[in-house]
């Protein structure tokens, strides 16, 4: 079923007489006097209001929706009394007026062709609003989503329905997954099927805590009330489990590209570095960490069924998370490399560091550097030695053997220069 076309009509009239004003406007002296940052400003707001016009416009000239055949709902009962009803729609330009052709019947909700033709919301504000608004609540707060869509929209949202928009944006994340999200053939893409699990920390409100955090935060006394201590923690966060999976092609590197390019100032590498492929993010603060690692999985293998690709792990030292993934994996017969992001390495190198040489000091770059070499050579011996300096390794004693072997080594050099 779908909606009759309108009678023409000159729907467009008002939008020209605004643009013929705002041409006046642009040759007047009024305007001849403004600086180009208030003249901006003016023509932004004007030009807004003009395009608010032309979008209502386009909306009465499609006519009311008035349907062709009969109006049967799901449920297969006949909509009969057609009545026109008025609703209002919240744009990135302002609001705009909207009246359509409803269809109803006793004791059953009212229909309105026109909303399908137009694909509308049921709520007031429209989809491209809530999509701005929702990408702006990813990297600010609430009342600065405000402000930034008060300066570049002509809407007004108010900091409740900010709030209600952007749960609604996060409703329909899963569902959209679990619809299967067509990529690229299997043969297509590179012989690499990458899982990569991360934690990160959110700031929270003290209610929002964990009940463990917020246990935390009530005992937890500061030595400083200004701010915190070497080693404090403030127990506001709530952590994340951020999950991806993606396939790519192999580049190879020698050990000394790998640590040259954590340098500041590194020379551009030589040849291009290939680019994840069909690559899908998300995290979730609600969720388990096992919930997220086991959806990861089941991408994982809806891409790869046949499992013909190498599938690979990439872990950050987390042993909690890297427990759940090997299990997940185990259980499903699936053994992955499991890799020890390098980064992680080389900080917790640097802090080993920082108990032979000050900080900022050549020498302390020079003593890191020598040993994150060795770790990618895989030239460092293993020794089962207990020293202090294991402080600063500890997190990484349950991932994968080599990684293990290779740190391990490290210790032992370290425990060498203490006897010295």
């Amino acid at each position: 079923m779908s909606a009759q076309p309108a009678v023409d009509r000159d729907a467009f009239a008002p939008a020209r007489e605004s643009f013929a004003a705002l041409e006046t406007f642009l040759g007047s002296k009024e305007a001849c006097s403004l600086r180009e940052s208030d003249l901006e400003r003016e023509l932004e707001k004007r030009g807004r209001e003009l395009m608010r016009q032309l979008l209502e416009a386009h909306v009465e000239v499609r006519g009311p929706g008035e349907a062709a055949a009969p109006v049967k709902g799901s449920d297969g009962e006949e909509r009969v009394q057609q009545r026109l009803h008025e609703r209002g729609l919240e744009t990135v330009f302002g609001e705009v007026r909207i009246e359509r052709a409803g269809y109803l019947a006793e004791g059953k909700t009212g229909l309105h062709p026109m909303d399908a033709d137009l694909n509308l919301p049921k709520e007031l504000y429209s989809h491209e609003l809530r999509r701005r608004t929702a990408w702006a609540a990813a990297g600010n707060s609430f009342d600065e989503v405000i402000g930034l869509l008060r300066e570049t929209t002509g809407a007004e949202v108010g900091k409740r329905q900010v709030e209600q928009l952007v749960v609604r944006a996060a409703e329909d994340f899963d569902a959209f997954y679990k619809e299967g999200y067509e990529f690229r053939q299997p043969e297509r893409t590179g012989p690499l099927m990458v899982v990569t699990v991360d934690g990160k920390g959110v700031v929270m409100r003290h209610e929002d805590l964990r009940e463990a955090t917020q246990r935390k935060a009530e005992t937890t006394q500061h030595k400083l009330t200004g701010r915190l201590s070497r080693g404090e923690k403030r127990n506001a966060k709530r952590m994340a489990t951020v999950a991806a999976v993606y396939t790519i092609q192999p580049y190879s590197r020698r050990p000394e590209d790998v640590l040259g390019g954590l340098a500041p100032h590194h020379e551009q590498e030589g040849c291009r570095r290939p680019r994840p492929e069909n690559k899908r993010v998300w995290a979730s603060l609600e969720k388990p960490p096992e919930d997220v690692i086991k959806e990861a999985f089941r991408e994982a293998r809806r891409r790869d069924p046949e499992g013909h690709k190498r599938w690979i792990a990439l872990v950050d030292g987390n042993e909690t998370q890297l427990d759940i993934l090997r299990k997940r994996f185990h259980k499903e017969g699936y053994y992955p490399w499991i890799i020890l992001d390098f980064i992680h390495v080389a900080e917790r190198v640097w802090k080993a560091g920082l108990d032979f040489h000050k900080e900022g000091t050549a020498e302390l770059e020079a003593w890191v550097s020598k040993r994150l070499l060795a770790i990618l050579k895989g030239r460092a011996a293993p020794c089962g030695c207990r020293h202090p300096a294991q402080r600063h390794t500890a997190w990484i004693r349950r991932t994968s053997a080599a990684a293990h072997r290779l740190l391990r080594g490290l210790l032992a050099q370290v425990q060498e220069e203490y006897e010295v």
